[in-house]
């Protein structure tokens, strides 16, 4: 019953395992996204839009804090897949219990940042003052509750390296549904604004930590977690920080450049911020289900990797790309034709409603290019180029989306033109991306090759 929720990555066909694996990942991506959009429906319809504007808005900068310290989630995973591969369950106990040592410390120097500097990162980002406190006040509520949020996620990596996406999905689906209870009734009956949707998120995402935490005590497998040996192992930790901190840096370039494109968004004023924020909301629906292919892409080389089986690492490449780019296009079509009323679920501000659509009219058509860049860059991890991959998006993303911003949109202001440089990033990025990837497989590949022929 213990490996019911696992299967075997190294052996037979690929398609239907990366599927299997990959939904659940989607569907605990869309209900993570719930924590987030909950929040903004609700404060958008029963507390108005100044109120959605401070929720909406500050997605970016959260993302900027949170994302580096998610990376070394990454690093955690790529680490147990490629120690399953290759067969060493001492390194897995070393490598979990680091992963959750790691977690808590991460958690808490982000309580430590959120609560002290929200409020001077949101003034330099040009918040108007009608929003600033309510932003402030949500974000520091929110920060809170890294610790627990930090745990889940390291969590979840870990138990993904061993196959296990379901578990992560069951956890986060009982927390979802409360932290949707919890907004209705701190928003509607207690009136709390802002600071009852903050406070049913990090509610919420306790009980998920928990579950997760309780799982990892009382297995029998080898990521099983023994609170009294909790430990920070050097090596593992190493290890972990190769993939894990390239990662997370690439996470906050992207988001600085975001941070950027929100402080222009925040110039043109609420109704264009509280649209922009709906949009956006709903955009990482696609988001996440495409990125669940990125994780795939990861866990699955990573572990064949480690079992030196270098010839599977281009088949699980190409069918993940190939499963992006339908999901992308797809999920594309489909929230391009249902986006006036999508958005509507959040406002019915015409306004706003314009706005929102704008940007999403964009995306859709696009947004499968991101999936394929993602989906490059969990390859790329997979086998070790971590670093290469983060040189790529520092360059590509943050370098064209802030040339792009402070040339040619200062000519050209309008709300379209300043989302014309996310397609054109991500297409640039994944040209190098796939031209290193190219190069990487090639050298494993003669690798490989003179290995086998100096042990015959």
């Amino acid at each position: 019953m213990e490996k019911q929720n696992q299967f075997d990555m190294l052996n037979g066909p690929l398609m239907g395992k990366i599927i299997v694996f990959a939904i659940p990942v989607i569907l605990t991506g869309v209900l993570q996204l719930l924590f987030n959009a909950a929040d903004t429906i609700v404060v958008g319809r029963y507390a108005g839009s100044d109120s959605l504007a401070a929720v909406g808005s500050t997605t970016s900068l959260i993302n900027l804090l949170v994302n580096f310290f998610i990376g070394l989630s990454i690093g955690a995973n790529a680490v147990t897949a490629r120690l399953i591969g290759i067969g060493d369950k001492n390194g897995i106990e070393e490598t979990v219990h680091t992963a959750v040592l790691t977690s808590l410390v991460s958690g808490a120097i982000l309580v430590f940042i959120g609560v002290l500097f929200t409020k001077p990162i949101l003034i330099l980002m040009g918040s108007p003052e009608n929003v600033l406190n309510k932003s402030t006040l949500y974000l520091r509520i929110y920060f809170i509750g890294m610790p627990v949020t930090m745990l889940y996620n390291f969590g979840s990596a870990i138990l993904r390296a061993f196959g296990d996406t379901k578990r992560p999905l069951m956890y986060l689906t009982l927390g979802g549904i409360i932290n949707i209870i919890l907004n209705l009734v701190f928003v509607i009956v207690f009136n709390m604004d802002v600071a009852g949707v903050g406070l049913a998120t990090v509610i919420s995402q306790c009980i998920s930590a928990l579950l997760i935490l309780k799982r990892f005590v009382s297995t029998q497998e080898d990521y099983k977690l023994n609170l009294r040996k909790l430990k920070i192992y050097r090596y593992r930790l190493i290890q972990m920080f190769r993939i894990g901190v390239p990662a997370g840096l690439q996470s906050v370039v992207f988001n600085f450049s975001n941070v950027i494109i929100q402080s222009s968004v925040n110039s043109f004023g609420a109704a264009v911020m509280a649209g922009n924020a709906t949009a956006s909301s709903i955009e990482n629906i696609m988001y996440v289900a495409m990125n669940s292919f990125n994780q795939s892409a990861l866990t699955f080389i990573s572990q064949n990797y480690g079992a030196g089986k270098i010839k599977r690492i281009i088949k699980i490449y190409g069918e993940c790309i190939f499963l992006v780019c339908v999901v992308g296009i797809v999920m594309g079509i489909g929230i391009y034709a249902a986006a006036t009323p999508l958005i509507g679920i959040y406002s019915k501000e015409p306004e706003v409603i314009q706005y929102g659509f704008t940007r999403l009219s964009l995306m859709c058509a696009t947004y499968f290019i991101c999936g394929m860049m993602d989906t490059t860059t969990g390859a790329l991890r997979g086998i070790g180029y971590s670093f290469s991959s983060m040189c790529i998006a520092l360059v590509c993303v943050c370098g064209i989306r802030l040339l792009f911003v402070f040339t040619y949109f200062q000519t050209h202001r309008t709300y379209f033109t300043l989302f014309l440089s996310y397609p054109i990033s991500w297409i640039a990025t994944l040209a190098f991306e796939v031209l290193l990837f190219v190069y990487a497989y090639k050298k494993l590949f003669r690798q490989r090759s003179q290995t086998a022929s100096a042990q015959m």
